[in-house]
């Protein structure tokens, strides 16, 4: 606790200094005609087109030149993680099945049918597969985070938060982007769209394509095979059509796919020591000694498509999203990380694949929501949800096991707001939903039928106030419900089918939003409090190799979230963004099946389980920090510029017992592009690189085996290009 607090104290130090020397800077002459002024970000938090500064809900905001950055490398989905406070994401599926993590709260589960506190939704349609959650993202707007329970206006419960993603519309304006960027281990990607009217005033559209691939990099000392593993290729492309026959009603319609064929995650043998969690000699980057996996080969495909329908009624506006998702696809991988032969002991050798054979998801949502200029606004909606996919184990010494899974759920919510007065607003929302989930086998091993079921009754509160133009506070109080959860890969070990009981939440949070020094710095904070009742959990691993879902007593958290943008100058532009969360597990007699060679510190029960009473969530960094800065100098119509961004972590446990190999500590990474853009060209060239330390970060582990750990993605160095027209 005193470590969290010397770390809290350095970051605030770090956001004051940043503002004293802002202020310091702040009558500087403009080198170049840019805004002097942190620019106005617009947000739909609320479903609803609002100034970010005027919602009272803690969110952050990614886009521009922080998200371009971000994807130059060809990175997936998971490079969002810590890009924005209270933020953390991580995956031991490769790039087909990332798990999210908002305020210390997620699901460490690797089943491909795992349940998530963390909703993604793209395009106003929720991801609720950990598959679909692993969509590519391109021709992308901007990105929000919306921290802490958020279904009394979005579709599908969630008790952590959402990741909300915006792709660009079509428009009625001729418009086009194109990024594309090479560099080591061939990395090549292409991210763009064009549109615009094909019929004026009532047809527009937009095309969008993504390709991302990678030479394999990665050799195998085993099969003395060069270039064996590491690569992947993502192609994926998107059409929306938009009509707008009359001026009240519209409807856009959206089709996709994507097609990703490369590696899934790459398990190291023995890379930890017994009593340490630093990476040791047996570790190289570049080679691995694997005897099985296949090559530890993924594939997945999958389309879906969307109507979103919109009708004016004049004060009121009906919105309907009708969205159909499917996916099949499969990972399999060497999972000791090693052969026969080590390196290190390796107890034995373990080879399997996990495969979606088919998955459709349907949902259907319809919200009505005030549309005037009065003190009074509101939204009433309602949601279902249908999903059916199989889910095939083949652990390869024993007959692969197909499980057929189902989920349905429905919900009805609403929110009002009311400005009392022009500078205090008071907010209401409620939300009903029932959810229902089965389990059966297919074929392999037998096991009963599981069908779990509940419905729950959640709402929030919240007050905001203006205290000027520029500064305002908030406070919520929110609660939130997680669904009973179903857990059946086991059976395909001959072990039962694991259910956890539904989680609740009560979330409490003060925050504010502020533009300071004639809006040359934008300061954001929130500071949070939460408590968890049955928090569902994954018993992951352990020396008996399980994976289980139990439900704790309670768990619970604190901390805070500060978002900030510093407009040094119009050419020097700073942004830092920081979170603390201190989260804890409250079950004194929760017990789980420690590791089979790492060194436990909790204490054991009679039956050698480890007791977790008192530990961090899994996967719950005790802080996170990132910071990006943006230099340029004028030339002729352009700039010459620099941009760099970092991020780091603190203390990270990935278990649900701790011991002094399975953690991460402080890890960092940085990213830095230096080139010119042409404004009124409106295009730019660069070098950039990604992991520009070449840091050798530990992201994960299997800890059934033996001392086995999985790393961040390497440097890459290249050159990219955008443009825009």
């Amino acid at each position: 606790m005193h470590h969290a607090h010397r770390t809290l104290r350095r970051a605030l130090t770090i956001s004051c200094g940043a503002a004293a020397l802002a202020s310091a800077l702040a009558a500087a002459p403009a080198a170049f005609a840019q805004d002097s002024k942190v620019g106005e970000i617009i947000i739909t938090a609320q479903r609803r087109s609002e100034n970010l500064q005027d919602v009272p809900v803690s969110v952050a905001a990614i886009g521009g030149e922080k998200l371009q950055a971000t994807f130059a490398a060809g990175d997936d989905i998971l490079a969002l993680s810590a890009k924005a406070p209270g933020l953390y994401a991580e995956s031991s599926n490769g790039r087909a099945a990332p798990r999210f993590y908002i305020r210390g709260l997620g699901n460490a589960d690797f089943d491909l049918a795992a349940s998530q506190p963390v909703s993604i939704i793209q395009d106003e349609v929720v991801l609720e597969n950990v598959v679909l959650k692993s969509s590519p993202i391109y021709d992308l707007d901007h990105v929000e985070v919306l921290r802490g329970p958020q279904g009394t206006l979005f579709g599908r419960n969630t008790t952590a938060g959402i990741v909300k993603f915006d792709t660009v519309k079509p428009s009625e304006e001729f418009k086009g982007r194109v990024a594309a960027s090479y560099g080591s281990f061939n990395t090549f990607t292409f991210d763009g769209g064009v549109g615009g009217a094909i019929v004026p005033g009532k047809v527009a559209v937009r095309a969008s394509a993504l390709l991302q691939r990678r030479d394999d990099w990665i050799d195998n000392t085993f099969t003395k095979t060069e270039n064996a593993l590491g690569g992947f290729e993502e192609k994926a492309g998107r059409l929306q059509v938009l009509f707008t026959p009359t001026e009240k009603l519209s409807a856009l319609f959206n089709v996709h796919a994507r097609d990703l064929d490369g590696t899934a995650a790459v398990f190291r043998a023995n890379v930890l020591t017994k009593g340490s969690n630093q990476l040791n000699s047996n570790y190289d980057r570049d080679k691995v000694a694997y005897d099985a996996g296949g090559g530890n080969h993924q594939r997945y495909k999958g389309y879906g498509a969307s109507a979103n329908i919109q009708y004016d009624f004049g004060g009121a506006k009906l919105t309907s999203i009708t969205a159909y998702e499917n996916t099949h696809g499969y990972s399999r991988g060497d999972i000791d990380g090693g052969n026969p032969a080590g390196p290190g002991f390796i107890p034995f050798q373990s080879d399997t694949q996990d495969a979606i054979p088919n998955l459709f998801q349907w949902t259907q949502e319809v919200r009505l929501a005030s549309d005037t200029d009065g003190p009074l606004s509101w939204q009433v909606g309602g949601f279902y949800f249908d999903t059916k996919y199989a889910i095939e184990t083949n652990p390869f010494f024993m007959p692969p096991t197909r499980l057929q899974q189902k989920n349905k759920a429905w919900a009805v919510f609403g929110q009002a707001s009311y400005a009392v007065t022009e500078a205090f607003t008071l907010t209401g929302g409620l939300r009903y939903t029932e959810d229902d989930k089965d389990l059966k086998v297919m074929f392999g091993n037998a096991a009963p039928a599981v069908s779990v079921s509940d419905d729950h009754l959640s709402w929030d509160v919240s007050a905001f106030l203006k205290l000027d133009e520029n500064v305002s506070v908030y406070g919520k109080v929110a609660s939130g419900f997680r669904g009973p959860s179903i857990q059946g890969r086991d059976i395909a070990f001959g072990s039962p089918a694991s259910t956890a009981r539904s989680e609740t939440i009560m979330s409490y949070e003060v925050g504010l939003k502020s533009e300071l020094l004639d809006r040359r710095i934008r300061l954001n904070g929130a500071m949070f409090a939460y408590t968890v009742d049955d928090p569902q959990f994954s018993a992951v691993g352990g020396g008996s190799n399980s994976n289980r879902l139990i439900n704790a007593k309670k768990g619970e958290a604190f901390g805070l979230e500060l978002d900030s943008e510093f407009v040094i100058t119009p050419n020097f532009v700073v942004t830092a963004g920081y979170s603390f969360a201190q989260t804890k597990i409250k079950d004194a007699t929760l017990a789980v099946a420690p590791c089979a060679a790492c060194t436990v510190t909790d204490p054991l029960n009679a039956a050698g389980q480890a007791l977790v009473n008192g530990n961090p969530f899994p996967n719950a960094p005790r802080y996170t920090f990132d910071f990006t800065a943006r230099y340029s100098y004028p030339v002729a119509s352009g700039e010459l510029f620099a941009f760099t961004d970092w991020k780091r972590q603190g203390y990270t446990n990935l278990f649900l017992y701790q011991s002094k190999e399975f953690y991460s500590k402080n890890d960092f990474e940085g990213g830095l592009k230096l080139g010119y853009a042409n404004k009124e060209g409106g295009w730019e060239l660069a070098a950039f690189a990604r992991n520009i330390t070449n840091e050798h970060n530990i992201k994960g582990a299997i800890d059934f085996n033996n001392l086995t750990a999985f790393v961040n993605e390497p440097r890459v160095i290249g050159v990219s290009v955008d443009a825009r027209f």
